[in-house]
């Protein structure tokens, strides 16, 4: 097809980007299934990573499992997007992995130190995971 700025029909630029597209989108439509397999397949694998993590030293002690047991994923797929978000409810979350210093809202003063559970697990996921995704769609 002759490019709209030079109406010329001999002359112009061809472009088969309506090929390309519709290409693009079947592949994304037929590999939908099989990626969403992989990403919820480590999003457990994650969690239980990070349960793992968060069973004591160098993670956080767990005296009673609560905060562990609070771990989950949940999954979706929307469309053509796939989901997976790995987290807890409890309110010690975010303090466990990054740490503390200084006073509370009740005013108590903390110098906590960081018990990473969280970030070690994403790392040690993550090359198995874009690996996987990248058998599934082919590189």
């Amino acid at each position: 097809m002759a490019s709209p700025q030079n109406l010329h029909p001999s002359a112009g630029a061809y472009s088969n980007a309506a090929q390309i597209a519709a290409r693009l989108n079947a592949r994304a439509a037929s590999s939908l299934p099989a990626v969403a397999s992989v990403v919820q397949h480590y999003a457990m694998l994650l969690e239980t990573a990070i349960k793992a993590n968060a069973s004591g030293r160098p993670g956080p002690n767990a005296p009673t499992g609560d905060y562990r047991r609070s771990w989950t994923y949940e999954f979706s797929t929307s469309g053509m997007t796939v989901e997976a978000v790995v987290g807890t409810n409890k309110p010690q979350g975010r303090r466990l992995e990054y740490g503390f210093v200084g006073a509370d809202s009740l005013g108590r003063i903390y110098n906590q130190p960081p018990f990473p559970h969280v970030g070690p697990a994403v790392e040690q996921i993550r090359p198995a995971f874009l690996a996987a995704v990248g058998a599934v769609v082919g590189d």
